[in-house]
């Protein structure tokens, strides 16, 4: 299937492994232009190298607001705009109630909320010129299943997600579609280094699917999100998690 992107310009922030590596992966290999970003020179030279096409990799830290919105920028400017805008970051540390500061909700906050509306404040503007936009954020399944643990992560990606929500239907008219992706538990460089073959096996034996999802996978249905056939759908936080969220909504 033709999705109707190639040749427009993707920002896809921390991609240098796992689902931002997979989503950039795939829209380079729909004709998209894409610019992506890492904290390290080496590790994001190598990741563009890998996806080729011409990808354009950045050096940026995308966990502060001023940060990712200079990831955006940068992007812009090598790219000559910015169509698509996945936003992406890692997540805050591990933690309950009882072990974490309120303090501690400041830096969750400023990295899967604060950082990811900044990029959309400097990408968004264009879109609605152009009458054409894609935002696809990537967050997590926790957005609909607080995961034990993740307090941190839990609130601060929820957060997020009623900006997406809120956004979609205010950019709706002007072309532009707002949407997110709720992964569950996917193979990535981070789930392999933390598991040995037994945990990894454990894992996924908890997921109806029985098996691990995988990053080229996702990224196709990220693919999918950002071209002309989803131009309907906006508003969407959509899990990717081999049937793991037991709701019905």
């Amino acid at each position: 299937m033709d999705l109707g992107i190639s040749g427009r310009r993707a920002a896809v922030a921390a991609a240098s492994q796992g689902l931002g590596f997979g989503v950039a992966a795939a829209l380079a290999a729909e004709g998209v232009h894409v610019a992506i970003c890492g904290r390290h020179r080496e590790t994001i030279d190598a990741a563009a190298e890998r996806i080729g096409s011409g990808a354009v990799a950045i050096v940026a830290d995308v966990s502060t607001p001023d940060g990712a919105a200079g990831f955006v920028r940068d992007a812009r400017a090598a790219l000559g705009g910015v169509d698509i805008l996945v936003p992406n970051a890692g997540g805050p540390p591990p933690g309950n109630f009882v072990s974490t500061t309120v303090d501690q909700y400041l830096d969750a906050f400023e990295l899967n909320c604060r950082s990811a509306i900044a990029m959309c404040y400097e990408a968004v503007p264009a879109m609605r010129e152009q009458q054409w936009g894609r935002v696809v954020a990537i967050t997590s399944i926790a957005v609909r299943q607080p995961i034990a643990h993740l307090i941190l992560s839990n609130t601060a990606r929820a957060a997020l997600t009623g900006f997406l929500k809120t956004l979609a239907t205010e950019v709706a008219r002007d072309g532009v579609t707002v949407n997110s992706l709720l992964p569950g538990l996917h193979a990535t460089q981070r789930l392999t280094a933390l598991n040995d073959d037994a945990g990894l096996d454990s894992l996924a034996a908890g997921i109806p699917a029985r098996v691990l999802g995988d990053a080229a996978d996702f990224g196709q249905v990220a693919a999918f999100l950002c071209s002309e056939h989803a131009r309907f759908v906006t508003g969407t936080a959509t899990p990717v998690d081999g049937g793991a969220y037991a709701g019905l909504l």
